[in-house]
């Protein structure tokens, strides 16, 4: 399985923020603008003229033309992106909001941003260099700077028509759900790959009460949630202490400051070294985040099908489409065997054990948010049910065949009672029976 440190963990908040990228190329444009004007300094005026795509402006023309493009690039950046926060939002209140997380994290907001903040700088720092004889006795004009900032200009205007079309499509409900569903298929593919990973241990092994005694517990430093179990550190923590760590935690659990995360085992008192290593293994953070958290990459499709049931939306497709995205993500994930509670080290002796959550409780977190929302929808129904019925073809362990077996039962149960004519329900209530009668037979 893969991890990442707290160092590779604050590399991904950094690139999942709004001002990384734009940071960075505000960087890369003071930089530029500084060695090209470095460049015009050592350049002689018959070497500019001789090169033929240059074009040559004037004192006065070249401070006109810097300060229209830094003016009305500022002005069309604040101004648009202005907009797009208001169409976001109108977005959220209907699909959830934490979907503000996607446009934030979206490369290509990222970049457009980046690209008018750079270019206002860019001509800001260039602006600054243009001299006249007024000013100091010589003018010196950098011309291949200026000519640098038309060309930025224009990829401004290239720049502005692709986030429009762009802002327009990621705010599309198919736009959406694809992501959301490629953001489920990523963490499918980290906590139950096809091919489990070498190191992986379960079974009677990673029972507590197989484990070496425990010896103390690390509390959480800070109130907030589980955004990352690192295996590796904790794993190499434990063997330098030739112990186990415990996880009590896993991604998407809240916890307070003072409660314990992690419980430390082993023959011997731990180091302190490994200690403090096994304390950075347990990464905290003031949000939840689809990177190991599974049960909240699900949720955030469950969520959206939730709203789009709801009365001030009333879209049953959205919410069918929604049901459908989760299929192609727990599917794959009831077909595989669940991801193990233990990791080894190089010598395969048990070094950590962390408690990550079985297939069945995210099946039954979509199967409840059904039962409770979706009854009065024929067409969200349908789709639900075939969802399920994929899930009863897919598992042939007992423990999930039971759970979606009780929870199918239980939507069955309730059927009667939803309101729904009998030429609706009867047509649900048949494929609830069928899936019922598969899952009796295996």
């Amino acid at each position: 399985m893969e991890s990442a440190g707290g160092a590779g963990v604050l590399w991904r908040r950094a690139l999942e923020s709004f001002w990384f990228y734009p940071a960075v190329l505000c960087v890369a444009a003071v930089v530029l603008a500084e060695a090209l004007v470095v460049v015009d300094r050592r350049l002689s005026p018959a070497t500019v003229e001789g090169v033929g795509l240059l074009s040559a402006l004037g004192v006065s023309g070249s401070r006109a033309l810097l300060g229209a493009i830094a003016t009305s690039v500022l002005t069309v950046a604040g101004t648009t992106f202005s907009i797009t926060i208001s169409v976001l939002a109108t977005t959220t209140s209907t699909y959830g909001p934490r979907l503000v997380r996607n446009f934030m994290t979206d490369r290509g907001n990222q970049l457009v941003l980046g690209v008018f903040t750079a270019s206002f700088l860019y001509a800001l720092i260039v602006l600054r260099s243009v001299r006249s004889e007024d000013d100091d006795g010589s003018a010196f004009v950098p011309t291949v700077a200026v000519n640098v900032a038309m060309v930025l200009a224009v990829l401004c205007v290239g720049v502005l028509v692709y986030f429009i079309h762009h802002i327009a499509d990621s705010v599309q409900v198919s736009t959406l759900q694809r992501r959301l569903r490629e953001e489920l298929d990523a963490v499918v593919e980290l906590l139950a790959p096809a091919r489990p990973p070498a190191g992986t241990a379960g079974g009677p092994a990673t029972d507590p009460a197989a484990l070496p005694p425990a010896l103390d517990e690390v509390a959480a430093p800070t109130t907030g949630y589980v955004q990352w179990v690192d295996l590796d550190e904790l794993v190499d923590a434990a063997r330098r202490a030739h112990g186990v760590g415990e996880a009590l935690v896993r991604p998407g659990d809240h916890v307070v400051a003072g409660e314990p995360v992690l419980r430390l085992r082993g023959r011997s008192a731990w180091d302190p070294d490994p200690a403090q290593d096994a304390r950075r293994a347990i990464v905290l953070g003031t949000e939840r985040t689809p990177h190991q958290d599974l049960a909240f990459a699900v949720q955030q499709l469950t969520e959206m099908a939730v709203r789009a049931l709801s009365p001030g939306t009333n879209d049953p497709y959205t919410a069918a489409y929604a049901f459908d995205a989760l299929a192609d993500g727990l599917v794959r994930l009831v077909e595989r065997d669940p991801a193990a509670p233990g990791r080894t080290d190089e010598d395969g002796t048990l070094r950590a054990v962390v408690p990550w959550p079985g297939p069945e409780e995210h099946v039954g977190a979509v199967l409840l948010a059904v039962r409770t929302y979706a009854l009065a929808s024929p067409v969200a129904l349908a789709s639900a049910a075939q969802l399920v019925e994929r899930l009863a073809h897919a598992d042939a362990r007992p423990r999930p065949r039971a759970r979606l077996r009780a929870e199918v039962r239980a939507w069955r149960d309730v059927m009667p009672g939803s309101g729904l004519p009998p030429h609706d329900r009867a047509p649900v209530e048949q494929r609830l029976d069928a899936v019922l009668a598969t899952l009796r037979d295996a």
